[in-house]
């Protein structure tokens, strides 16, 4: 642990609540401190209401927003006096108190305050912050975490059992708080959920927190139980491991009922915790904190057997299902987390997103196993505690904050000739139809064509068998497998007529439009047929295949053989529910071969202004890379789910084609 409070940061905050802002920040930017929307914070103070008079006021965390990237607007101001007479109520159900927190806040255009507003309330302190610090964790996740956290801070902490998060355990607090606090104390810890610091200020809260954490850090270090290196293993890799892989997300997608990203992690962290002898008792105890349980499901999957896992868990849930207070629907039953010894560690989520979430939480819960470990046992919460948060109300809400998913969500697919036009727009539609899309191009500005996690950009010259080989392995392990195949890619040579067509020129166009093309589908099948909602493949032709003109030969000849390729495969994978259509685009004049200096003069050669040149069609509209695209993400939707095989032209009516 190390301060991260810079004076010239909080020099520029002009306020109490833009410097609980600024220390919230700072707090977010560790991840051994918080993850993913966890951790809470807050700030106590006073306003004057719409009357003029003064009342105070509780700034705390508001629902939905990340610590780390928090602004003023994600703090839910709430009237704290109520908040206090809150918890001296002996009951309150989770609906009524989520209804005194909304009905109570001053604002009506802010989120929804975290359920531990009372808890901030009670602490007699402005500043308020909480984290799920691993170190602290590795500590309670112990058999005697109790004692050895008194060891460690004596009367400087307050102690609180482990009780679920919301009213319960905010009265409680409020209990302990008022009878062990003494003047030095500076904290709280939470058994087996984390650590709370106060403080007069900003600055004092923010750096009693560090030091607390530093204390339990420093503890496990003098245990031999703070570094805990991974001894040395070799990943395995290869295209069958990839279809091994694909294999898995196809059984995950099934139990879940609907499709899933699986993201494989093999790094040697991941891959010897995998390996461990004693992985089926470390790794089958339960999360490292309760609220970790509706991104990771209470344990991982050791190995592949889909079915045994889903069966455990319907026993789980039809065991603890009747001890709940009210009836609950069982949640899908696929895994979040994967730990295979030649895999590694592969993260699931209906996007690639979440895969990232659960990957991260999952890569600091294998930390605190070790940890624990080392220190003597890891010990989680009993199955029955983690059950009553996976199926808790509130809990659950922050899962359908998301809203409904996007068509293509949990979809993966892989678009050819990528960085610029048709390619480009295709790699826009389906991305905003929820896939994590794969975008190939011998251009390297592929690479960064997009930012975020549902993006893999990769420069691939598509006539080297190897290098697709080398593509298509690293796209199935970043995201599970394939579900759609966009063929785009290709070369439109200069016009040239057949009597002076060389061999090389006609060689060169059949080997870029047609045999890479060929080659991809081969490697591709085993991948798409794999699919959970079945294989689709959308081949980019041309006008040209229907209705070709002189002095393009090659081009033409490739994009009909291409075709026609693409019809036997429609007759031979219909069986594997692959299906696959043609788009024959024309005159899509928003593409790196056309330059306003081109356009210019093919215009005047037609005796035609440029926007009439455009529109050269029996709709007099002008076809666009983006129309095309569009067209091509509703083939691989539901519209279409019952073509195969089929030509589409995209050319706003091409009298020659008609």
């Amino acid at each position: 642990m190390h301060s991260r409070w810079e004076d010239s940061g909080a020099s520029a905050c002009g306020s109490e609540l833009e410097l609980r802002v600024y220390t919230s920040r700072l707090l977010g930017q560790d991840k051994s401190l918080v993850l993913h929307g966890g951790g809470n914070t807050s700030v106590k103070l006073v306003e004057k209401d719409i009357f003029g008079e003064e009342e105070p006021i509780l700034y705390v965390k508001g629902s939905g927003w990340d610590l780390e990237t928090i602004a003023a607007a994600g703090f839910t101001p709430v009237r704290l006096e109520h908040l206090k007479a809150l918890a001296k109520l002996p009951i309150l159900a989770d609906p009524e108190m989520v209804n005194q927190l909304v009905t109570h806040q001053t604002r009506a255009a802010v989120p929804v305050p975290s359920v531990e507003a009372i808890l901030h309330a009670i602490l007699p302190y402005p500043y308020v912050d909480h984290t799920h610090a691993d170190a602290i964790i590795a500590i309670t996740n112990t058999a005697d975490g109790e004692a050895r956290v008194r060891d460690i801070y004596g009367d400087t902490v307050v102690v609180i059992p482990y009780v679920m998060p919301g009213f319960d355990l905010a009265r409680l607090c409020a209990e302990r708080f008022a009878a062990e606090a003494g003047p030095n104390t500076i904290g709280m810890v939470l058994l087996n959920h984390g650590i709370f610091s106060f403080g007069q200020n900003a600055k004092e809260s923010y750096e009693r927190m560090i030091e607390l954490v530093g204390r339990a850090e420093d503890y496990l270090k003098r245990h031999s139980a703070w570094d805990v290196a991974p001894s040395a293993v070799t990943a395995a890799h290869g295209m069958e491991l990839a279809r091994e892989l694909a294999k898995l997300r196809s059984d995950i997608s099934k139990a879940a009922g609907f499709p899933v990203i699986v993201a494989r992690h093999a790094d040697n962290k991941s891959l010897s915790f995998a390996r461990r002898a004693d992985i089926s008792t470390i790794a089958q105890q339960g999360p490292a904190t309760p609220d970790h349980v509706i991104r990771t499901k209470r344990l991982p999957m050791l190995g592949r057997d889909v079915a045994a896992y889903v069966e455990g868990y319907r026993r789980y849930f039809e065991t603890y299902e009747p001890q709940a207070k009210e009836r609950k629907t069982m949640l899908d039953a696929a895994p979040r987390v994967v730990l295979d010894a030649s895999l590694g560690l592969c993260a699931v989520g209906r996007s690639a997103q979440e895969a990232g979430i659960v990957a991260d939480i999952y890569d600091h819960t294998m930390d605190i196993i070790l940890r624990a470990t080392a220190l003597g046992g890891y010990r989680a919460l009993p199955a029955k505690d983690i059950f009553d948060v996976e199926y808790w109300d509130l809990e659950q809400a922050k899962l359908r904050k998301g809203g409904k998913p996007l068509a293509f969500s949990g979809e993966v697919a892989l678009v050819t000739g990528a960085a610029s036009g048709i390619g480009k727009a295709c790699v826009e539609s389906l991305l905003a139809r929820g896939a994590a899309v794969v975008a190939l191009d011998l251009d390297a500005k592929v690479t960064a064509m997009k930012n975020g996690a549902n993006f893999l950009g990769l420069q691939c010259d598509l006539t080297s068998e190897a290098q697709f080989k080398q593509a298509l392995e690293q796209a199935v392990a970043s995201f599970g497998g394939l579900d759609m195949l966009v063929l785009n890619a290709g070369i439109f040579p200069g016009g040239c007529r057949i009597e002076s067509l060389q061999t090389e020129e006609w060689q060169k166009v059949m080997r870029i439009n047609l045999d890479a093309n060929l080659m991809l589908m081969r490697e591709c099948h085993p991948f798409l047929k794999l699919a959970p909602r079945g294989g689709r493949v959308v081949v980019i032709g041309s006008k040209n295949v229907p209705a070709p003109g002189p002095g393009a030969a090659a081009y033409s000849a490739s994009k009909a053989a291409l075709n026609q390729l693409a019809r036997v495969a429609a007759l031979e994978w219909g069986s594997d529910n692959i299906r696959i259509n043609s788009l024959h685009p024309n005159a899509v004049f928003d593409t790196g071969l056309w330059t306003e200096e081109v356009l210019a003069a093919r215009a005047k050669h037609y005796g035609l202004t440029v926007d009439e040149y455009k529109k050269n069609n029996v709709l007099k509209t002008e076809v666009t890379s983006r129309d095309v695209a569009e067209l091509a993400a509703e083939m691989c939707g539901s519209l279409f789910a019952k073509t195969t095989g089929a030509w589409l032209p995209v050319d706003g009516g091409n009298d020659r084609v008609i």
